[in-house]
């Protein structure tokens, strides 16, 4: 897996590329994540467009990014989900325990309020 970071109007997105597997991925993610917060930026935005296969210990990446985020008093919103991971996280029931938007701008927004 590919992270890549960049800032909209005081929103972190972080664009994943390639595959969502756990392993040495989840800590990659992991410690951005606590890098983000220490440096006091716990609005997140997690861009999935470019993620092509995710597997049980991806959804799990995301389950602890998403608490490791609220933990801290922040908010993490997934955008741009595929067809296939949409179907995923309906079919496990998550789709309920994340905000899902269809595009970066949407979930931007959406933390700005």
């Amino acid at each position: 897996m590919k992270l890549r970071e960049r800032e909209e109007n005081g929103v972190v997105v972080l664009q994943l590329e390639g595959k969502l597997m756990g392993g040495p991925d989840a800590t990659l993610l992991n410690e951005k994540l606590h890098q983000l917060l220490e440096n006091d930026q716990n609005k997140v935005v997690v861009d999935l467009a470019k993620i092509n296969w995710i597997n049980s210990s991806g959804l799990g990446m995301l389950i602890s990014a998403l608490t490791t985020i609220r933990n801290a008093g922040g908010d993490l919103k997934l955008a741009s989900t595929t067809e296939k991971i949409k179907s995923l996280l309906t079919i496990t029931k998550l789709i309920s325990v994340f905000d899902i938007y269809g595009s970066v701008d949407e979930a931007v927004a959406a933390l700005q309020n």
